[in-house]
């Protein structure tokens, strides 16, 4: 088992989130905080329709582009 493969040390703190104590590896909300957060914060992927670009009655198309 190299030092890579070896799991981080645990200590023990309150969750920021609900106030109870745990033993977790990293500081943050707990496991099952966590989860809840995952399932009230996830979005579904949807369809969006650009419009086409149409241009501001003020601008003026490039003097290269238009070059005879």
């Amino acid at each position: 088992m190299s030092l890579a493969d070896a799991p981080p040390p645990t200590t023990d703190f309150t969750c920021p989130r609900c106030g109870g104590s745990v033993t977790e590896a990293y500081y943050g909300p707990c496991a099952p905080c966590r989860t809840t957060l995952r399932a009230e914060q996830s979005n579904e992927a949807r369809a969006v329709e650009a419009t086409d670009y149409i241009p501001k009655m003020n601008v003026t198309p490039n003097a290269v582009a238009t070059k005879d």
